[in-house]
């Protein structure tokens, strides 16, 4: 017995995508790792799990897994994946509600990721902290898009070095993605993270979204902003109505059937 899935890319942040509604599929401990495998399996940053929604107005429901087994809340490159496969525009649901999606004109795909989350317990953060200024060397600040993100802004070449042992800093009681910032101009930011479960990968959807709320925050980023990653670029605008928008290529890599 096997099931259907489609391997999806935005920016080099790759994703197995299996729709479990059409399809009987059980998102295991076991299964998720030996998919996400690179050499054991197909190989993914993420794996995705599409289901059939209970909130009025969503198209879809989205699952979002990392290597380790572990649930994500939100994830916005896989986001942009899922609009993308699935076509005109659905509305996702996701752990952290309804996110719009849109095509443009010139075929890329934008999620409405929502408004960031900037208090200490909705990052969530261990104790009563300033989400502006966090108390560890370099000075980050915090925010939560679906899922806890610190941003550095003082170079990108210590995100390997130090993106492991800040993921797991006690001040981060659910772990964190930890994203470390280059500013080029107030509308260009150079990025690379650290993901919560999956390790530095290309690009980073949802941590784009919060180093520019959070360069913002800090008077250091217009609303409107390029963010540069390994894998590409992503347009980053945090909106006057609170939400944040991101748009970005996202492409279908293959097909194929996986054996369960």
């Amino acid at each position: 017995m096997s099931v259907r899935f489609q391997k999806m890319q935005g920016l080099g942040n790759d994703f197995v995508v299996i729709d479990k509604r059409h399809q009987a599929f059980s998102p295991t401990l076991n299964n998720v790792s030996k998919i996400c495998d690179r050499r054991l399996g197909i190989g993914c940053d993420q794996f995705v799990l599409l289901d059939t929604p209970s909130l009025p107005g969503a198209d879809v429901l989205v699952r979002f897994f990392n290597p380790d087994g572990s649930e994500a809340g939100a994830c916005g490159n896989a986001s942009r994946c899922v609009a993308a496969l699935l076509g005109h525009a659905p509305v996702l649901q996701t752990q952290v509600g309804l996110l719009p999606s849109l095509v443009t004109e010139t075929g890329e795909i934008g999620i409405d990721m929502g408004a960031p989350r900037l208090g200490w317990r909705e990052v969530p953060l261990a104790r009563e902290t300033d989400t502006l200024v966090l108390p560890l060397p370099g000075a980050p600040a915090a925010c939560s898009m679906g899922n806890p993100h610190a941003t550095f802004f003082n170079g990108i070449r210590d995100a390997a070095q130090f993106g492991p042992e800040l993921e797991h800093d006690p001040l981060f009681p659910e772990r964190a993605n930890i994203g470390f910032g280059q500013i080029r101009a107030r509308d260009n930011l150079r990025l690379r993270v650290w993901e919560r479960g999956a390790g530095l990968t290309p690009a980073c959807g949802s941590g784009a979204c919060a180093a520019v709320v959070n360069g913002v925050r800090r008077n250091l980023l217009d609303r409107r902003c390029i963010v540069e990653m390994d894998g590409g670029s992503l347009r980053i605008e945090w909106r006057e109505d609170g939400h944040v928008l991101m748009i970005g290529p996202a492409t279908l890599v293959f097909e194929g059937e996986w054996p369960q």
